[in-house]
């Protein structure tokens, strides 16, 4: 199941391609019809009547005015696109035409219904293209005769700017048609991915499950709406925080999509939130009608307005316990990462190490990261020697008697974690508080390991710590409301954007992102797609920074098994329950890039 590196020589076609017919012309038919004039091909637009020819000729024309007025395309070069689009009302101007592609309304009828009138005016060669995002592309091609010739081809909106496109084979399409559509998609500029006909294809399919968890994150009331957006932007680079997005695409389309979904594939996490029928039914539809899960200045706009869920902004999270002295336990990456932060804040900060070599290690790799810092200018050399003057290394336990909070950084062993908290306890002042970096063990049982469980919290810093802005601040049932704005300060002042949420398995980060690389692994295990188009299709369709298969090479195929189980057995929700193929590769010893082999061979 392991992948190599893909092939994207050009495809070749055997079938020549002039004239293309869009059906449909409202913002994403006008788009396709944009693309495919844009590279040399006679397009013939069609609409239900001479009023939508008309707004489909407007979209195209203030289209591709906007690339004139970015420089993106010359007026000669628009005058030419628009002369190679011709518009209709009627289907039989596409007798002539190479390939048609429908974009209209996304119900199964009316498409099965153009199908239908479209075998008996097309030449028998032509291929018929569907860019329906959700409904059976099997179904609609039941309406023709020569269902061989039916395909999905499902462009992402705005078609003259996204460069993915979904290529949805059917049991019955033609190898020949396939293979046609692919080489016809790479003549446009784009990247397409091939995968099968079943509800959502892939980006929908793996960003709807995922959207959909984030929404029912919130409407338990384990987090904010503010900080599940900010941990998913903050914590893995996505361009937008799920809820904003879900207002984006649409209230009703992602209910509409999930539904589809759902009825199809019958997985549980695929069944629309219900606080998402909730917003649809009261017309509160996302950006476009100025309110969804944020509140905008007016319907399509951008701009997030003030509601009753709105933080304070008068209201910053205070010192409310002084924190000036703080220790780390532990001399891994993510402790040392740690120490450089809080020494930067400020803070003094002594770490324990289990030896001399250890301790002396942790200062050596702060100096260099602070000299790596002033050679690309983001820090001054004044600066170096301040934060060194803040670091004390020690290997005795006992220093931290004085410190105000103490943040552990070692092994992911509950009883390992469990005994240190047990001498911390004995070991800080009264008042001090006691942090864990743990991803994935519950905190509350470290707290009631000590005798102030109230003063126990989590710090879930992101790797590399000097880089990665989020912290989760995870708070027990016994954490104290002055611990947690105390923490929230903290982060503050060491430049940090910290997110609240309650102790549970995955926190917000971890409890949204392994669910969704988990459905990728278990896509690819069913054949439905490759790892490259999956990855392809994500990083291009959702704008994501890695593929979900570069990712978990990344992070590690056994510790994404590690979190994939503890959410497992935290939630008891089956489609949570690790992907057997994770479980193997795993087994067999490929953990990823660290092995030099995952689902991909690095080896070379």
């Amino acid at each position: 199941m392991t992948s190599t590196t893909p092939d994207r020589t050009t495809p070749t076609s055997s079938r020549e391609f002039q004239t293309i017919g869009v059906v449909g012309l409202g913002t994403m038919g006008a788009g396709i019809a944009e693309v495919f004039a844009r590279n040399g091909f006679s397009v013939v637009g069609v609409e239900i009547s001479e009023e939508a020819v008309e707004r489909g000729r407007q979209h195209l024309e203030h289209s591709t005015g906007r690339a004139v007025s970015r420089g993106k395309l010359s007026e000669e070069d628009q005058r030419a696109l628009l002369d190679r689009v011709s518009f209709t009302t009627s289907l039989k101007d596409l007798a002539d035409a190479d390939f048609v592609i429908e974009a209209v309304v996304e119900s199964l009828d009316v498409k099965k219904s153009i199908f239908r009138d479209l075998e008996g005016i097309v030449k028998p060669e032509t291929i018929l293209a569907t860019n329906t995002s959700s409904l059976s592309v099997t179904e609609i091609s039941t309406a023709n005769l020569h269902p061989g010739r039916v395909i999905g081809v499902h462009f992402f909106n705005p078609a003259p700017v996204q460069n993915l496109v979904e290529i949805i084979r059917t049991v019955v399409a033609e190898s020949d048609v396939l293979e046609d559509v692919k080489a016809l998609v790479a003549r446009l500029g784009k990247s397409p991915v091939i995968c099968g006909d079943r509800a959502g294809f892939i980006a929908n399919t793996l960003l709807f499950g995922y959207l959909n968890h984030a929404v029912a994150m919130y409407e338990g009331r384990f987090a904010t709406r503010e900080d599940i957006d900010a941990a998913m932007r903050f914590g893995c680079g996505y361009p937008m925080g799920p809820l904003a997005l879900l207002d984006l695409i649409g209230l009703d389309t992602a209910y509409e999509i999930l539904d589809t979904m759902y009825k199809q594939g019958r997985d549980r996490l695929h069944a629309p939130a219900p606080i998402l029928k909730q917003l649809v039914t009261a017309g509160m539809l996302g950006r476009k009608t100025g309110r969804g899960f944020y509140t905008y200045d007016g319907p399509d706009s951008h701009v997030v307005v003030a509601d009753a869920q709105t933080p304070d902004a008068e209201h910053r999270p205070r010192m409310l316990r002084p924190v000036r002295a703080v220790g780390v336990v532990g001399t891994g990456t993510m402790a040392t990462g740690i120490v450089e932060v809080l020494a930067k804040a400020g803070l003094d900060v002594t770490y324990v190490g289990r030896s001399d070599a250890k301790v002396d290690a942790v200062r050596a790799t702060v100096e260099r990261s602070l000299d790596k810092a002033i050679q690309r200018g983001k820090l001054e050399e004044a600066a170096k020697a301040e934060v060194l003057a803040h670091l004390n290394g020690t290997t005795r336990l006992d220093d931290l008697a004085t410190v105000d909070l103490v943040v552990e950084a070692i092994a992911e062993d509950v009883q390992v974690k469990t005994t240190l908290f047990e001498n911390l306890d004995e070991i800080c002042k009264p008042g001090a508080i006691l942090a864990t970096t743990t991803s994935s063990l519950p905190v509350i049982s470290l707290a009631t390991a000590t005798k102030r469980p109230q003063d126990v919290i989590g710090m879930h810093f992101f790797n590399p710590a000097p880089v990665m802005r989020l912290v989760e601040v995870v708070s027990t049932v016994t954490t104290a409301d002055d611990v947690h704005e105390t923490v929230l300060a903290l982060c503050e002042q060491a430049g940090k954007v910290a997110v609240s949420c309650g102790d549970r398995a995955g926190f917000i980060v971890n409890a949204l992102l392994f669910p969704y690389l988990n459905d990728a692994v278990k896509m690819l295990e069913a054949h439905y797609a490759t790892a490259d188009d999956i990855d392809t299709a994500m990083k291009l369709g959702c704008a994501l920074p890695m593929g979900p298969f570069e990712l978990l090479d990344v992070v590690g195929n056994d510790v994404s098994l590690a979190i994939q189980r503890e959410l497992y057995l935290e939630f008891r929700e089956p489609g949570f329950a690790p992907a057997p193929l994770l479980e193997h590769l795993v087994t067999a010893g490929y953990l990823g890039r660290k092995t030099k082999r995952g689902f991909r061979d690095y080896s070379s």
